[in-house]
C-alpha cells in the first residue's frame, strides 16, 4: 500500500473529523468548525500532488465532462428528495406548513455550504479508496466497502441508533455506485451534494414536525436503494475498472473517467 496514500488519508480524517466534532457537538456556533471543512477541501489538492502528482485528480475529480455529469446527479438527488418528502408526507411521518420564501442570498449560501463538507467527504470516503489498494476493486468490492467507510466516517451519529447507521449505509450504497458506474467522483459529488442542498432548503422554507424521526431514515433509506438500484443496471463508463495507476498519476489530461 502506498505510504503516501494513507498518510495523506489521514491528515485529512483528521481536519475533516475535526471540523464535523465541533460543528456537531463541542462548538456548533464556532466558525472554526466551518474553517476546518474548508481547509480539508483546499488540502486535497498538495495531498493530492505529494501522492502523485494528479492533484484533485487524484481521487477521481478527473475534468473530462464534469459539468453535465454533476448537473445531472445533482437533480437525480433532488428529484428523489422531494420524492422522499412526497412520501413521508403521504404516509403522515411528516407535516409541514410553508415557511418564507427562499431568497436568492439563501440559496447562494445553501449551495456553496452543502458543497464543501459534500465534496470533502466524496474525496475521503470514495475518492482514496479508488486508490487505497493494490489491485482495482470490482463494483461490489468497491460499493461495500465505500459505504462502510461512508458509515464508519460519521462517528459524530453513532449514538443515533442503528436506523442512522443502516441509512447511512444505503446512502452509501448509492453515492459509491455512482462513481464506480460512471468512472468519475463528480458522480458521487452531485448526488451527496443535491441530498443535502435539498435539506437544507427544504428545512428552510417549510417547518416540518415528523412524528417519528426513525421512520424518516427508513423512508431515505428505501430511496436510496432504488437510486442504487438504478445507477447499478447503468452500464459503466469505459467498460472498465476505475483505479488503475494511469487514471489519476499523469498532469496529462485523460480521456478515461475515474
Amino acid at each position: 500500500m502506498n505510504t503516501r496514500l494513507v498518510i495523506g488519508f489521514l491528515l485529512l480524517l483528521v481536519v475533516y473529523q475535526t471540523s464535523e466534532g465541533l460543528q456537531t457537538v463541542f462548538a456548533p456556533t464556532s466558525p472554526l468548525g466551518p474553517a476546518l471543512m474548508v481547509l480539508t477541501l483546499v488540502l486535497a489538492w498538495p495531498v493530492g500532488r505529494w501522492i502523485d502528482g494528479g492533484g484533485f485528480r487524484t481521487y477521481g475529480l478527473i475534468a473530462t465532462r464534469w459539468l453535465p455529469l454533476l448537473v445531472s446527479t445533482l437533480l437525480l438527488a433532488i428529484t428523489a428528495k422531494l420524492a422522499a418528502e412526497a412520501i413521508a408526507l403521504g404516509l403522515g411521518v411528516e407535516q409541514f406548513v410553508p415557511a418564507a420564501p427562499l431568497s436568492l442570498t439563501v440559496i447562494g449560501i445553501g449551495l456553496v455550504t452543502t458543497f464543501i463538507p459534500s465534496i470533502a467527504e466524496d474525496i475521503l470516503t470514495r475518492g482514496f479508496l479508488l486508490r487505497f489498494t493494490s489491485r482495482p476493486l470490482g463494483f461490489g468490492s468497491y460499493v461495500i466497502a465505500s459505504a462502510a467507510l461512508y458509515t464508519a466516517n460519521h462517528i459524530w451519529r453513532l449514538d443515533w441508533g442503528v436506523s442512522e447507521q443502516i441509512r447511512l449505509f444505503c446512502l452509501g450504497l448509492a453515492y459509491a455506485a455512482a462513481a464506480w458506474r460512471m468512472q468519475s467522483l463528480w458522480a458521487a459529488v452531485g448526488l451527496h451534494w443535491g441530498w443535502n442542498l435539498s435539506n437544507s432548503l427544504l428545512s428552510q422554507a417549510w417547518q416540518t414536525t415528523m412524528a417519528d424521526p426513525v421512520e424518516g431514515r427508513w423512508i431515505s433509506a428505501a430511496v436510496h436503494l432504488i437510486l442504487f438500484a438504478f445507477i447499478a443496471l447503468y452500464p459503466a463508463a469505459s467498460g472498465e475498472k476505475p483505479n488503475t495507476d494511469q487514471d489519476f498519476s499523469s498532469d496529462a489530461p485523460s480521456n478515461r473517467r475515474s
